[in-house]
């Protein structure tokens, strides 16, 4: 006799517990292959008409049956309705031996501190997930507490995102301190966290921990309130670090003396390859310390955001100078910025000799009456994952591949006044 496939198992459960069917589960879970893996996309923001967010009982009948089902690989439950009740029934799943499901994606749903507890204490006997993302969620800091403890036993989780989840200084810290001894965990995002501390110790214990961190590749650290200060501390440690490749520092308090600490990494460092600093303050004089690193022999530099920094003519034009000199930076983005003509020709000049290539920058050139403009088209830096969910890659392909091909389609705001 024949198993009985996904979706007549998923009948068969809501039927013996009373639970009303989801038509978005069931349509997703016929679509189910038999012999490939496969991620079960019931994102809760589809905007497909009928769309049924899932609940904690939708949830329940999902895990039961999943329990012995070997292809399905990643839950996608982005803009759900899950609360602490179901991450207990997925933490069910996940305590199942042999466990197949490699990714799980919980972005903004209801889940709170018992939550995060019930989800930490699954997986520190867990030998199966990959990629946990949980941003959006209000763990708080006793939630975040809990999972730091997770990754000092945890060696299989090679990526989590605790973005917007009311993170504070001492959970912070305990996630630091984890990545000292923890080997396997390649991409952290914590960003916006809820720091009020003036001293910035955050910045010291993660500086502390880059100095003996040699796994993490990717880290994000946007909406963290850091300033210059921070950004000394940050770069000490990331003078003897060697691993780290993606930088995210978007949204802070960064002016050029931070811009400064950061180019001297630059210089020294040779494995960072992506700095985001968008939305800070580093101005001209900031943009002409990281110009100078990237024409430094030696610098890896692959692509850099200086979007919105208050930056002016003189500093864009030591930028595309830079450009000019290292060949390695490819890829480019300054809309927010004074656009004034000298560098609009620039910036041109560089795209049409091919130098920086149309889809790896946030600025199209356009002529009026003889004079050169720029427009903005919306390609920001892409959050390039070094480690996705089915493995982890020392590097992400280059960005010749069809990542940039597959842009999707440009609207474009002028600097044209």
């Amino acid at each position: 006799m024949a198993e009985p496939t996904l979706s007549e198992c998923y009948r068969a459960v809501c039927g013996q517990h009373g639970i009303q069917i989801n038509p978005l589960v069931l349509e997703n879970v016929q679509k189910t292959p038999i012999t490939r893996s496969f991620t079960l996309k019931l994102a809760g923001n589809n905007k497909q008409k009928g769309c049924q967010k899932l609940c904690d009982d939708d949830i329940f009948a999902l895990s039961k049956c999943l329990q012995n089902n070997w292809t399905v690989t990643g839950l996608d439950l982005r803009y759900d309705n899950v609360s602490d009740v179901g991450a207990g029934h997925l933490a069910d799943l996940l305590e199942v031996e042999d466990s197949a499901l490699r990714s799980l994606d919980l972005t903004f749903n209801n889940i709170q501190t018992e939550g995060a507890k019930v989800l930490a204490n699954c997986l520190q006997g867990n030998s199966s997930l990959l990629s946990l993302r949980l941003s959006g969620n209000k763990i708080g800091n006793i939630g975040a507490m809990h999972l730091a403890s997770m990754l000092l036993v945890n060696r299989k989780l090679q990526k989590l995102e605790l973005a917007d989840c009311d993170l504070e200084t001492p959970s912070v810290i305990a996630l630091s301190v984890a990545l000292k001894t923890n080997t396997t965990l390649r991409s952290v995002d914590l960003s916006r966290a809820l720091l009020f501390s003036f001293q910035e110790e955050w910045a010291v214990c993660f500086s502390e921990m880059f100095r003996v961190n040699g796994s993490l590749v990717e880290l994000h650290l946007g909406k963290m309130g850091l300033t210059d200060t921070g950004m000394e501390r940050l770069a000490e440690g990331l003078m003897q670090n060697h691993s780290l490749r993606y930088l995210d520092l978007r949204c802070n308090r960064v002016t050029h003396d931070g811009a400064q600490h950061l180019a001297r990494v630059l210089k020294l460092n040779t494995a960072i390859e992506i700095v985001d600093l968008s939305s800070n303050r580093i101005e001209d004089v900031g943009v002409e310390y990281l110009s100078d690193a990237i024409s430094w022999p030696g610098c890896v530099l692959r692509e850099l955001s200086v979007c919105r920094n208050s930056i002016r003519m003189k500093g864009l034009l030591s930028l595309a100078e830079a450009l000019k000199i290292n060949p390695t930076l490819t890829h480019v983005y300054i809309w927010g910025n004074r656009l004034e003509e000298p560098v609009c020709r620039a910036f041109k000049e560089l795209i049409s000799s091919g130098r920086l290539m149309p889809e790896r920058t946030d600025i199209r050139p356009y002529e009026v009456d003889g004079q050169v403009f720029l427009a903005e088209v919306f390609w920001g830096l892409r959050k390039h994952n070094y480690c996705t969910d089915d493995n982890c890659q020392n590097t992400r392909s280059d960005s010749n591949t069809s990542s940039d091909a597959a842009a999707p389609e440009e609207n474009l705001s002028s600097s044209h006044r």
